[in-house]
């Protein structure tokens, strides 16, 4: 499903579409659009694309083809229970539960916070 979501083919257009939205969350997939987890994860987000639109906007970034990404300058840590603030970096299958992770970050940036609490711990079920 990676084909039917927009993509982002340079650091450069990643940090534009981060700088340029400023009323919804920038949901940013990173990794190889050819590798099995992130099939998944594609199918998921193009699942939800329609029914978050009005608050997210999700693109799509082959590591492959940008490499050399230089970071993200808006950037909301959502705590887990994982330990590591900063990403997801496991498949979300459950369309429910990624799209009630992008609400608390888009209520959290309304409220100007750079930490927000995900609705479910997530630190016994994907152990690593």
């Amino acid at each position: 499903m990676s084909y039917m979501l927009p993509h982002l083919r340079s650091g450069w257009e990643v940090d534009q579409a981060i700088m340029t939205e400023e009323d919804r969350v920038v949901v940013v997939r990173f990794g190889r659009d050819s590798d099995q987890t992130c099939m998944v994860q594609d199918e998921v987000l193009f699942g939800i694309a329609e029914k978050v639109k009005n608050f997210a906007v999700i693109y799509l970034v082959d590591i492959d083809e940008v490499p050399d990404f230089n970071g993200i300058n808006k950037h909301i840590m959502v705590d887990l229970g994982t330990g590591n603030n900063n990403k997801i970096n496991w498949a979300l299958a459950d369309k429910q539960e990624l799209i009630d992770i992008i609400e608390i970050v888009y209520r959290g940036a309304r409220k100007g916070r750079g930490l927000v609490v995900s609705p479910k711990d997530y630190s016994t079920k994907y152990r690593y």
